[in-house]
């Protein structure tokens, strides 16, 4: 049925389903840009989310979407520098910490991994307290135009050939020309739709919460000195590894001005190895299961958790489709593997950047077919795919601690092509449509670089095949992985020294070496063309100088107050 003339004028360009992150920063940007956009909102804000921990991609995506959408409150949450901005309920992250544990045994420091995040230019990572993330996203995206409303659960889509007929709350209905299903697992469209796809590599169950009085590790195992590395175990997301699973530690108390006691813990475990524990509750599953590793046992023997356990059942799933004729689903609707590595963010924001672009060219067309939205199910389902074979191979290898020391270069490395992607990409690019051609060929790891995705490859098979417990067999993988990786001829240095046994990165990356003219940072040959393209060593010294001095604490401090629209102006009394 198609709506009568008087009734064309109600409709919506966009509904969106969700107001996590992903669904109020999309309407946060289509708002800006002058489209008219309902949000419908299940809970009330603020409300507790995981997904806390945020990676240098991620990071990336929040200045890239702020900077192309001219929406500065998106990168509010991007680093550190941006405290001011984003309040002091949140942590900081300056490393990803691994710790690899064995049953009834203290853990060996040389079986650990810090890997360093840069403090320059951007300053480290923060871990998110998310009721207060989306809570200010949300009203961003009102405060730009959008219609917001909270504690209306969406009941009933109707699809039609000229628009989307939302049923909600108290049986009210809506209309709009395109729908985005930001709902996470519970998405609506993809249960309407028959789209879900359990067919996964990866197989974890979880229970999580927050809690009080949880210690850095190094307080209850040994000092930071006697690990070698350059942080606390605090002051970064602490990944607590073991066979078939592992626990984050990720607080939000760890630096000097923070005003938030709480620390998010989560325990993941493979149900085949852990089968759920129906006769307990999860709390009491968690502590009777990191009883069984004493370090971790001595970390939470005081801690107590201030809200209700959630414990979930196989957390992974995806969909067939992700886009039809005037819908979309978005960010964990579209799938979800684990939150190991904090991919999780990353996928919805890249996706954002995707869908937003999409949606305004549709609203200038008129075309929202699903042919025309045919570009984000592309890059949604390769990076689900990728981060289901990272997921499931890491989990594989901490069977073993010289399985995991290979394995951690597949991640490493994958990582830095990806966020060196997505930096080049925003140096090299004129304008969004340039940027995301550059992004087409991404798939959350390896930044589009064929180089690195047949490497990948190989060492996944091997990581496929490889049985943890034959020693032989454990030490022929690690040999040709090891081979492969040091074959790569643009392995950064420190993740050689990784490879070669030393448990951290360094904190200080700058090196005289990285400015040679072949085989520094720029590397050579299709590498150099495929990040860099024709950018010089000047272009890129003249571009990283720009994001020092615009990133600075100094200037966003004077930027803030020349032109944050939401924050307090003082406004001096008339004479």
């Amino acid at each position: 049925m198609t709506l009568p003339p008087s009734q064309i004028d109600s409709i919506y360009d966009v509904a969106i389903i969700g107001s996590g992150m992903g669904g109020s920063t999309l309407a946060a940007i289509l708002a800006r840009h002058g489209l008219s956009v309902i949000v419908f909102e299940a809970g009330v804000h603020p409300k507790f989310a995981v997904g806390e921990s945020t990676i240098l991609e991620t990071s990336e995506m929040m200045r890239a979407l702020a900077e192309y959408y001219n929406v500065p409150e998106l990168a509010y949450f991007s680093s550190e520098n941006f405290l001011l901005h984003a309040g002091s309920t949140h942590g900081v992250k300056r490393h990803f910490g691994f710790v690899h544990h064995v049953p009834g045994e203290m853990p060996n420091p040389a079986h650990s991994l810090q890997a360093i995040i840069p403090k320059e230019p951007y300053g480290h990572e923060l871990h998110l307290y998310r009721q207060d993330t989306d809570y200010f996203l949300t009203s961003v995206a009102i405060s730009y135009g959008a219609t917001v409303l909270q504690g209306t659960p969406v009941s009933a889509v109707d699809l039609h050939p000229d628009r989307v007929t939302i049923t909600a709350g108290k049986g009210q209905t809506f209309h709009a020309r395109y729908l985005v299903d930001a709902g996470g697992f519970r998405s609506l469209v993809a249960d309407q739709m028959g789209f879900r796809d359990l067919n996964l590599k990866t197989h974890t169950r979880g229970m999580f919460t927050h809690m009080v009085d949880v210690p850095c590790f190094n307080d209850v195992h040994l000092p930071r000195e006697t690990y070698g590395q350059p942080f606390r175990w605090s002051e970064g997301t602490l990944h607590h590894i073991f066979r078939g699973g592992w626990l984050w530690v990720i607080p939000f108390n760890n630096f000097e001005e923070a005003t938030n006691p709480l620390c998010s813990v989560g325990l993941l475990l493979d149900p085949r190895l852990y089968p759920v524990r129906k006769d307990v509750s999860p709390e009491e599953e968690f502590f009777e299961f990191v009883a069984q590793y004493p370090a971790m046992q001595k970390q939470f023997e005081g801690a107590r958790a201030v809200r209700g356990w959630v414990r979930a059942d196989r957390l992974q799933y995806s969909s067939r489709k992700v886009v039809g004729d005037r819908f979309a689903l978005l960010g964990h609707a579209a799938g979800f593997i684990d939150p190991l590595y904090s991919k999780g963010l990353y996928v919805t924001h890249m996706t954002v950047m995707v869908l937003a672009d999409l949606l305004l060219k549709a609203k200038q067309t008129g075309d929202y077919s699903a042919q025309a939205f045919q570009p984000l199910e592309d890059i949604t389902l390769r990076y689900v795919e990728m981060h289901d074979q990272v997921t499931v191979n890491s989990i594989k290898s901490w069977g073993h601690p010289k399985l995991w020391r290979i394995y951690s270069i597949q991640w490493l490395l994958g990582a830095y092509l990806e966020y060196l992607m997505l930096s080049m990409a925003r140096f090299r690019a004129r304008d969004r449509a340039e940027y995301l051609t550059l992004l087409k060929n991404n798939r959350l790891a390896g930044g589009g670089f064929e180089g690195f995705f047949a490497i990948q490859k190989r060492v996944d098979a091997l990581f496929d095949a490889v049985n943890p417990d034959d020693e032989a067999d454990v030490d022929r993988v690690v040999a040709e992985a090891y081979r492969l990786f040091t074959e790569f001829p643009w392995l950064p240095q420190p993740f050689r020294a990784v490879l070669d046994g030393k448990n951290h990165l360094p904190k200080n990356k700058i090196r005289l070496s990285l400015l040679k003219k072949e085989g520094g940072f720029m590397g050579s040959g299709a590498y150099r063309q495929h990040f860099f393209g024709n950018l010089t060593m000047v272009d890129l010294l003249r571009k990283a100088v720009h994001d020092q001095i615009v990133y600075s604490i100094p200037y966003m401090r004077w930027r803030r107050k020349q032109q944050n629209r939401l924050a307090w102006k003082h406004v001096p009394p008339k004479k």
